[in-house]
């Protein structure tokens, strides 16, 4: 059985084309849930004009669904709103924050 870390783990392979960093340390990724063989993801983006907006919420989901999960469901939420206080050290260390 997958759990949610492995998830993250497998979701810190995707990233923002425009910061090349994962949406994990950027902290976009709020919440993952596993309901039976279904995946849910709620995340968001950096801003609402995000134009990673059509390939990460595709991305994220053929991440988990290369995960054994028959349905994976991704929403993209604006609440609360991302901020640059979400990320990891590491990753405001790689963009020199």
């Amino acid at each position: 059985m997958v759990e949610v870390q492995e998830i993250m783990d497998v979701l810190k392979n995707c990233y923002d084309p425009e910061l090349f960093v994962n949406i994990v340390d950027l902290g976009l990724v709020y919440d993952v849930k596993i309901e039976n063989d279904k995946a849910l993801v709620k995340m968001t983006l950096t801003a609402m004009g995000c134009p990673a907006a059509e390939i990460l919420p595709k991305q994220v989901k053929e991440r988990i669904q290369g995960l054994g999960f028959k349905e994976v469901d991704v929403k993209i939420v604006w609440d609360p709103p991302w901020t640059p206080e979400k990320m990891t050290e590491e990753a405001k260390l790689l963009l020199g924050i």
